[in-house]
């Protein structure tokens, strides 16, 4: 068990011992080495006189973070897809209309939508699946973005003052992503969005960038990347791999849903990188395995493992079955290969569309 201090301290010893005594008055019974630091770094900040802009921005960010938790909680259960877009899609613009099909369609797998709250494609994808399966994490500005009245009044409507912390709420919440034509912000959340997933600092998810019939958006910058991109090997070839351009919505609601047919999640445990299935690997598939990604692998090969005593504490699917290996940590396009060809072998009866999504789930593979 972690020890109730925690290793970042104040310096004084006194002080340390006052806030374990109020981290006890508080009744936290859970994490308190954690609940520790972060009031530790609160009063190092006011000790440290540091600025009173940049404790109002920390203040904010930890207030919107605590409350966004405290949403989106109750459905940790159910998968959700964000969709990002244009807020200046007209209603009777194509995009729109696939925005609010595609959320229809995502409700019907019984998935939640996750969009910006805003109007044009936001709407439209809280329009599709229907106020009761969707979050709205609206920006506030000074112009433009006025939260959707479909979700007035629902407590599943989320109001940030920061981009920085509605994106990571984006990326942390959602297991799928449905990029359709949009201005900077849509440029903003996609290429960060495929930068967290190359760098491995959010877990590999599913990415569709959906183009209605007769657009030629994605197509366009897709041709950007892969001249200017790919072309002077700022990316690799495999990096392409990260996303998959639709034309039609079911072929984008498919794509989604099939990263999901027998991979359900990863978690590093030590040096090794655990991935959990919804059904086992046999002694051929572990060969055929270590023989097809042998250039990612650095250190343990391929096995078959048990949950790790980590896992089981944190309840994170410890009955699944899972295979681990030393992954390089570099090959993260690689590593969607390598979700796609353990999906090729998923079982003829899917399992549900709405699996217990894990601590590990959302915002990358983290440490026990």
């Amino acid at each position: 068990m972690p020890s109730r201090r925690g290793r970042y301290r104040t310096g004084d010893e006194a002080l340390d011992e006052r806030i374990l005594r109020l981290i006890d008055d508080a009744r936290v019974t859970r994490d308190e080495d954690l609940v520790f630091e972060m009031v530790v770094s609160a009063l190092r900040m006011g000790r440290e006189a540091v600025d009173r802009g940049d404790l109002k921005l920390v203040n904010a960010a930890l207030k919107e973070l605590r409350y966004s938790f405290l949403v989106f909680e109750p459905y940790r259960h159910v998968r959700k897809a964000s969709i990002f877009g244009s807020a200046r899609t007209k209603v009777d613009d194509p995009e729109y209309e696939a925005a609010r099909e595609f959320g229809r369609a995502m409700a019907a797998r019984d998935w939640m939508v996750i969009t910006g709250a805003g109007p044009g494609i936001m709407e439209a994808g809280i329009e599709g699946a229907g106020a009761d399966m969707a979050f709205g994490v609206n920006i506030v500005l000074p112009f433009e973005q006025e939260a959707t009245p479909l979700l007035a009044g629902d407590p599943k409507l989320i109001n940030y003052r920061y981009f920085f912390t509605r994106k990571l709420l984006f990326m942390k919440e959602s297991s799928g992503f449905a990029l359709l034509p949009g201005g900077f912000g849509t440029m903003d959340e996609g290429f960060e969005l495929l930068t967290l997933m190359q760098t491995g600092r959010s877990a590999v998810a599913p990415i569709v960038l959906l183009d209605p019939p007769g657009s030629t958006y994605w197509e366009s910058w897709l041709r950007f990347c892969e001249t200017e991109l790919l072309g002077r090997s700022l990316i690799s070839p495999e990096d392409l791999s990260l996303f998959r351009l639709c034309h039609d919505i079911d072929e984008g609601v498919e794509e989604i849903c099939r990263f999901y047919s027998r991979y359900h999640s990863m978690r590093y445990v030590g040096r090794r990188l655990v991935i959990r299935l919804t059904s086992p690997v046999d002694d051929d598939e572990l060969a055929d395995l270590n023989r097809e990604f042998a250039d990612i692998v650095a250190g343990a090969p391929f096995e078959r493992v048990e949950a790790s005593a980590g896992e089981v504490e944190d309840d994170d699917v410890p009955a699944l079955p899972r295979i681990a290996f030393g992954f390089d940590r570099r090959a993260f396009s690689r590593l969607r290969h390598l979700i796609d060809r353990l999906n090729e072998r998923a079982p003829d009866d899917p399992p549900p569309t709405s699996p217990t999504p894990t601590p590990s789930a959302g915002l990358g593979p983290q440490l026990p």
